[in-house]
């Protein structure tokens, strides 16, 4: 059957594209792996030329598959899955490159294009390395590669193939009637509108950067990595440290920077009221970083002493291993129950994942054990005075630490692992955690905290090797006393507010804080002291104060958080059974109606539409009670009420410098649930007569009329008739109500006045010169109202800063190893 309107050529050479990636990558392997195990040099040359052309190929089809998925989507292709599935026409411009890391394909397709890149600047600088460590990034490759293919093997299904056709993938018959009926089939895309659209939460500026830099994160591991198996396979165990080592800083800078974007991106577009929940994914990209910043550490250590080279090792492939496990664990569809921005296990399979991480992790750790005797070591123990066993320890808390979080993040596998073993379809006492999982975490890591804190503030004043004790003692002492002196005002004035949780917690949060304060200021003392200021040798130094200005920001912003919108308004949503949102912490605002929240007037002003998708603004002026501050926020939510998807809300904040005002919408009126089926009741008055209603009185004040109304759409001899009255409340409010009664062309049209802090309509029915006619409905429907819930977030700006800093300093140290090894190559 020929299909209208289909645009086939594009997914035709879309699909050419991903075969020939795909068998490029894996020519490119071998041609490298060859080029490596030769021992003639023109063998080695001839070898590595083609698989420059094999790589370079792959290259070229990498970026052309992304070319030609973005065309497809961004014209609305529907014909295609991918577009159909992840975007919409009434999708603005910016977020369609969202779409490609919504859906698991693009994500990987997102990771082969920074392999590419790093790939093409490994083939430019590293000339000696360029073979086994792009043996290696081409094998990754060509696994990357078969994620895209989407063909079965042996009735086992292998990768998703973004181009494939919606009419293919779906029963487009069954869903679509009207395709059943002649030859309206062949023309299915007049019936196929628009898109599924993009995930809502997605639809933010920080889902536009923060995917493609975390993804360069998770490619950049590779490098270190391949140097590392590089190091194994040509029994070059010591040399590949120097030049992985800049590697590794550039991956742990880029890493941690992702990471914090998306913290960013939960604070400005989630709702549990924060950065960081302790997500299963958040903490999936979490572990990979705690593990390069141990491995970097220990690769310095071997660097300056000799010490560590297995360590190193160790480490540098776990960190690439658990970038794959990760992989796994979000998107075999294992976390879709226990996390807010999991991948659903649709597309890739969760064998498939499976096989993607064995084939790197068996290899790769047998591969290391097995020459685990021939790496060279130092016998004699590091002296308990020296940087390098300080750094050790800091480096062995990261990884104990890194270790725990993926065990705890791991639960729901070991609960289908054992419910596999045991026969069972589910347990039925799985492992859990409770209702408080962030305190879990917390409860635990606040002890590292504390010892990394002291770590990075003593460490740097230690020697390698020995360092003489009155030495440090003399150096740390003004750090010391400053550190201590702020701690303690911090402590004590600052209220800090974790007595929920104990009093032993109180104390570790207390000695957490002195600790993150005593390394910002030890580090800045030895910036200025230590290096007289020295700016380009002082890259470990900044990242350690940046890194102490998180921890400062963490524990300080957590501590003080305070809950502003406490129930005062009298009316209580019920949020339903098991949800997270607590009644008493959440204010309904009237619209029109001021209303007392803490420290500020809070008015629910106004709300608008967004043109094409069910997406409302709500504007909420803030004043506060001494008058010094006007502002005004506007939260949104998307709203889908005939779909059963509720109500999905994104946060607003005013940001000040040492604090931020965060708001969110909890609850909305559902229009179909409050249809108005009340009546108007009939009352008659004159001037100065009172009528009563549930909740008061209103008098008549007065009864005018006007001709020749100035108003479009009115002609000369239509007229109005007006009722002013006074609306007399329970509470003792006063109000003023002015319905019309307006005859056009003969006949009379009320225009009803509605008072919605009193859910109260007055229609004006009738009128003489001394008696009006009045309708008086009450009902809940026209209450206009939102339930929001909004914090205080103090000092959170010191996180962010602290964030930017640690970057900063990482790349700073990174620009400086690059600067050592040109220099040493210069001298060979």
């Amino acid at each position: 059957m020929d299909f209208i309107g289909e645009h086939l050529a594009i997914g035709r050479l879309g699909h050419f594209f991903v075969l020939l990636s795909l068998i490029a990558s894996l020519a490119a392997s071998f041609s490298y792996f060859f080029s490596t195990q030769k021992k003639d040099l023109g063998e080695k040359l001839a070898w590595k030329k083609l698989a420059r052309v094999f790589f370079i190929t792959e290259v070229i089809s990498v970026f052309a598959i992304f070319g030609l998925l973005f065309y497809i989507i961004s014209n609305h292709y529907f014909e295609y899955k991918y577009a159909w599935q992840h975007s919409s026409r009434s999708l603005e411009p910016k977020y369609l490159l969202s779409c490609f890391w919504e859906g698991q394909e693009g994500s990987f397709l997102l990771w082969s294009i920074w392999h590419c890149v790093l790939g093409l600047i490994i083939i430019k600088r590293e000339k000696e390395w360029e073979t086994p460590v792009m043996s290696v990034i081409s094998f990754v490759q060509f696994c990357l590669a078969t994620m895209l293919v989407g063909f079965s093997v042996f009735g086992q299904k292998i990768g998703s193939n973004p181009f494939v056709l919606l009419r293919n993938e779906f029963d487009l018959q069954a869903q679509i009637p009207m395709l059943s009926v002649g030859g309206n089939y062949a023309n299915y895309l007049l019936f196929i509108k628009d898109g599924n659209d993009l995930n809502p939460l997605l639809q933010n500026y920080w889902m536009v950067i923060h995917p493609p830099v975390l993804f360069l994160g998770f490619a950049s591991t590779v490098v270190p990595f391949a140097f590392a198996i590089a190091g194994l396979w040509t029994r070059k165990y010591k040399e590949w440290v120097k030049p992985a080592l800049p590697w590794a800083l550039f991956s742990a800078g880029v890493l941690g920077l992702g990471i914090m974007m998306g913290a960013k991106w939960a604070y400005e577009s989630l709702t549990f009221g924060g950065y960081w929940a302790w997500d299963p994914v958040e903490n999936a990209s979490l572990v990979p970083w705690l593990v390069m910043i141990a491995g970097i550490h220990t690769m310095l250590i071997y660097k300056h002493t000799g010490h560590s080279l297995r360590s190193s090792f160790l480490f540098i492939i776990l960190s690439f291993l658990f970038i794959l496990y990760s992989t796994y664990l979000t998107r075999s569809g294992d976390l879709q129950d226990t996390s807010v921005h999991a991948f659903t296990g649709e597309g890739i399979t969760r064998g498939h994942l499976q096989a993607f991480l064995f084939v790197f992790a068996l290899p790769s750790l047998f591969f290391l054990f097995r020459r685990y005797k021939h790496i060279p070591q130092i016998v004699k123990e590091e002296e308990t005075s020296s940087r390098e066993f300080w750094m050790f320890v800091g480096s062995l808390v990261l990884f104990l630490s890194a270790l725990l979080i993926i065990g705890m993040t791991s639960v729901p596998v070991f609960n289908k692992l054992a419910a596999f073993f045991t026969g069972k379809e589910k347990l039925m006492e799985p492992l859990a955690f409770g209702e408080d999982t962030e305190f879990t975490y917390n409860r635990i890591q606040i002890f590292v905290a504390i010892v990394l804190g002291l770590l990075t503030a003593i460490t740097q004043y230690l020697k390698y090797k020995i360092t003489p004790k009155q030495q440090v003692f003399k150096k740390l002492v003004i750090p010391t006393i400053a550190a201590a002196i702020i701690a303690t005002l911090v402590l004590s004035f600052g209220n800090i507010n974790y007595r929920t949780h104990g009093l032993g917690y109180l104390g570790a949060v207390w000695m957490a804080i002195a600790s993150s304060i005593y390394a910002v200021l030890a580090n800045a003392s030895y910036i200025w002291l230590g290096l007289k200021g020295n700016l380009k040798v002082a890259g470990g130094s900044i990242s350690h104060l940046g890194f102490g200005l998180m921890l400062v920001g963490i524990l300080i912003s957590s501590s003080k958080k305070e809950v502003l919108s406490h129930n005062t308004s009298g009316i209580a949503i019920n949020f339903g059974e098991g949800a997270k949102e607590k009644p008493g912490e959440n204010l309904t605002l009237i619209k029109g109606l001021r209303t007392s929240m803490g420290k500020y007037w809070v008015t629910y002003q106004s709300d608008s539409a967004h043109p094409k998708k069910p997406l409302w603004y709500y504007h909420v002026a803030f004043e506060s009670k001494e008058g010094k501050d006007k502002f005004t926020l506007t939260p949104n939510a998307f709203v889908n009420y005939k779909g059963n998807e509720g109500l999905m809300a994104n946060p607003d904040a005013r940001h000040y410098w040492d604090h931020d005002i965060f708001t969110y919408i909890t609850s909305l009126p559902d229009p179909q649930k409050n249809e108005d089926t009340t009546t108007f009741k009939t009352q008659t008055g004159k001037i100065g007569d009172t009528l009563f209603y549930s909740k008061g009185f209103i008098v008549v004040e007065n009864i005018s009329s006007r001709d020749k109304i100035p108003t479009a759409g009115f002609a000369p001899t239509d007229s109005a008739s007006i009722v002013t009255l006074k609306v007399f409340a329970r509470s003792n409010s006063r109000y003023t109500m002015e319905p019309l009664l307006v005859t056009k062309g003969g006949e009379s049209m009320p225009y009803p006045d509605t008072l919605m802090a009193e859910n109260l309509v007055v229609q004006l029915q009738k009128v003489s010169p001394n008696n009006v006619e009045l309708g008086i409905k009450e009902s809940d429907a026209v209450m206009q109202y939102v339930t929001l819930k909004a914090y205080i977030f103090p000092f959170i700006n010191i996180l962010w800063i602290g964030t930017v800093v640690m970057v900063i300093g990482i790349m700073m140290s990174m620009a400086r190893r690059v600067q050592l090894n040109r220099t040493s190559l210069r001298k060979i």
